[in-house]
């Protein structure tokens, strides 16, 4: 999981044009919320997130704390919601205790807002509002995400208009288009040089006053080289083609359809110019490309085959390669940061270009949408069959994933061995990445399809609800994972018998939750139990059983029954050595476990052994920040802590909360844990009495892997 950026995003207030109103009555809320949320509403191209980042900007030039937040999904949003109370000052016992369900979530970062004097909270993009309740259509009682409270506001941009959703206590501020006059500014401000005010109030009420359609318009113009360069000969180049308003009787009406339409007659003039410049191949990968996820896009994802599979046209390398450059050249596709997917190349699209995109595909005369998508989902499903668990594929899974998760919600159109194997190819990826927030979002979508398709009872839902509940796992979220793992266990016991591997598969993951939980009576008895039933089941040396065993002795070194952990961990570890090399992942894990549940025995001479050659192996294999390379450091820390070797101790601390905060985020439970361990090494406080206080569930601050 990466670090998300809670930095509004910058945008020049004074080119913001006729808003004017709109951003008064913000700010006017802003300084008074009296009980009260924002909501900038309309539909997509309307200039939502620029007024939210206008009223952003003016609330920081006067002394207001501004958070952003751009909704993605449910998982992303809650990392990013307590990232922000923890920035507020939430502590680590508040938010262990909100973890772990001791009070709820949404009640601990609200209650951490409210104490907190002049701020901003920005959630952009949120066009699934029932996400942000606690169940559907209950938005508006207040109880979820959405609460207007405190001494600051939050506002939300949405294309839901509608107040029922929203409740009574919100200010809907909903957008229209622009008149004629700021349209002209928006073409104006753009292409200065490209005609009058009066040519260009013509244009900007051709285009239906959409602001992303006329700034399109505007960089098409401004842009050296482009056919039409002033705003009569671009308003012209549509009026020659009336048939391209889908049958809209005046060009110039406020409906939605008809500013569709004159979105898309903006775009299609670039493609129009791309086609007679000898680029034909353009249309139909932009056509292609808007069948595919709200989310980068990996630029290896788009061959000749492809097109010409849909097409029946000869498409070549280089005509891939010319598209591409005059998508990106008139602004129809961007570039992703290749920092953020390890130096994966990957593309943008705009939502409201993949959307008027879509809908040109689907309306086209002789095509067939199922057969592109069909194209599109194949191609997805090819790539992900190619993804293993090497570190060279990481970044590759992390930009296909949210495009994998199409295949569930189009299933049929892809056979069932290929969806299984994406799901499980592109899994393994991230998990070994330690991506675990686009796995779990990954994970949900296969079990809401799978429990929809297959029933909750069938083997193919309960491997997805599995694959779910290792990421929320990893995540921290163990009370999430307890709820699902104890319903799924009740059911399987009655379905399938107590000795059945799948109702085995959730004993012991309901054991290790509760373990996390601090749970330790139950959580061991179950865990015993699952121990005890693989051995008579499967044998003593089955890998089902050894899987059980390593979780009995996490849980046993989480409750302070060290010796019996150790003893099984060094158990496993031996015959680990013998089946595998020393760098061998399995191997690694068992030693770090190990070294955790000796130093817990006093032996720390010998823990720190473990853990220095188990973190050099780690930062040569996985690299200096995976999440198991980070827990190997941190372990080796604490360690040291307890061998009194306090400087290299401190010096690991700061190296790994670092590296933490960074990829995991402020709030990840791991996060936290390394940050108590250096504050009390700082305050040369025994971690004992860390461990003593209720916001810690194991007796040692070590981290330990599953």
């Amino acid at each position: 999981m990466r670090f998300t950026s809670l930095r509004r995003p910058y945008v020049d207030a004074e080119a913001v044009r006729g808003r004017g109103p709109e951003l008064d009555r913000l700010w006017a809320l802003l300084r008074r919320p009296h009980g009260r949320f924002g909501v900038v509403c309309g539909a997509g191209g309307f200039g939502k997130t620029t007024l939210a980042a206008a009223l952003a900007e003016r609330a920081e030039q006067h002394g207001y704390t501004v958070f952003w937040i751009r909704w993605q999904d449910r998982d992303s949003f809650v990392v990013q919601m307590t990232q922000v109370a923890v920035a507020c000052g939430m502590d680590d016992t508040d938010l262990q205790a909100a973890r772990t369900e001791l009070v709820s979530l949404p009640d601990a970062v609200w209650r951490r807002l409210g104490a907190t004097r002049r701020w901003l909270l920005v959630v952009d993009n949120v066009d699934q509002a029932e996400q942000l309740g606690l169940s559907p259509g209950s938005v508006g009682d207040y109880r979820g995400w959405v609460r207007p409270e405190g001494d600051g506001l939050l506002l939300l941009t949405s294309r839901d208009t509608s107040r029922e959703t929203w409740g009574p206590r919100a200010q809907l501020v909903e957008l229209s288009v622009l008149d004629g006059l700021a349209g002209a500014e928006v073409l104006r401000d753009a292409a200065p040089q490209a005609g009058s005010a009066q040519d260009a109030e013509k244009l900007s009420e051709r285009l239906g006053g959409l602001p992303l359609a006329l700034r399109s318009a505007g960089a098409y113009i401004a842009r050296p080289g482009s056919r039409y360069q002033t705003f009569d000969d671009y308003r012209s180049a549509l009026d020659r083609d009336p048939s391209a308003l889908l049958g809209a009787s005046d060009p110039v009406q406020r409906s939605s359809d008809a500013v569709r339409q004159a979105v898309r007659h903006t775009w299609e003039l670039s493609l129009d110019q791309l086609e007679s410049t000898g680029s034909p191949t353009a249309r139909p990968l932009l056509r292609m490309l808007s069948l595919l996820a709200d989310a980068p896009i990996p630029q290896a994802w788009i061959t000749p085959v492809l097109l010409r599979s849909v097409t029946d046209v000869r498409v070549r390398n280089r005509d891939v390669e010319a598209a591409l450059t005059g998508l990106h050249q008139f602004g129809l596709l961007g570039a992703a940061d290749r920092a953020q997917y390890g130096d994966t190349a990957a593309l943008l699209i705009h939502p409201l270009v993949r959307e008027i995109n879509a809908f040109l595909l689907a309306s086209s005369p002789g095509v067939d949408i199922e057969v592109w998508r069909r194209a599109a989902l194949l191609r997805t499903a090819q790539m992900a069959a190619r993804l293993t668990r090497d570190s060279a594929d990481w970044p590759t899974a992390r930009v296909l994933a949210p495009h994998v998760q199409l295949l569930f919600e189009h299933r049929g159109l892809v056979s069932e061995d290929l969806v299984l194997n994406a799901r499980s190819r592109v899994l393994a990826a991230l998990f070994a990445a330690g991506e675990f927030a686009p796995a779990a979002a990954l994970a949900r979508a296969a079990y809401v399809s799978d429990e929809t398709t297959y029933g909750a009872e069938h083997a193919r839902t309960d491997k997805s609800r599995s694959m779910l509940c290792g990421a929320l796992g990893n995540l921290g979220r163990h009370a999430e994972v307890a709820g699902l793992m104890r319903e799924a266990l009740a059911r399987q016991t009655q379905v399938l018998g107590p000795d059945h591997h799948r109702t085995l598969q959730s004993k012991r993951s309901l054991g290790t939750a509760l373990s996390n939980l601090g749970q330790y009576d139950e959580a061991l008895a179950l865990l015993r139990e699952t121990v005890a039933q693989r051995e008579r089941v499967v044998g003593p040396d089955n890998a089902l059983t050894l899987i059980s065993r390593r979780s009995l002795a996490n849980a046993l070194s989480n409750s302070g029954r060290y010796a019996e952990a150790a003893e099984i961990h060094r158990h496993m570890l031996q015959m680990q050595l013998a089946a595998a090399g020393a760098d061998d992942p399995k191997v690694l894990r068992s030693r770090n476990n190990l070294a955790v549940a000796l130093d817990g025995l006093g032996r720390h001479a010998e823990a720190v052994e473990l853990l220095r050659d188990t973190l050099h192996r780690r930062e040569a294999s996985l690299g200096p920040d995976h999440p198991h390379t980070l827990a190997t450091r941190h372990n080796l820390a604490v360690t040291l802590l307890h061998q009194g070797q306090r400087a290299e101790a401190l010096d690991l601390l700061r190296q790994a909360l670092e590296s933490r905060e960074r990829v995991m985020g402020l709030e990840h439970a791991a996060t936290l844990a390394t940050r108590r361990v250096l504050r009390a090494a700082q305050r040369r406080r025994p971690l004992t009495a860390l461990c003593a206080r209720r916001s810690w569930t194991a007796p040692m601050p070590h981290t330990q892997e599953e």
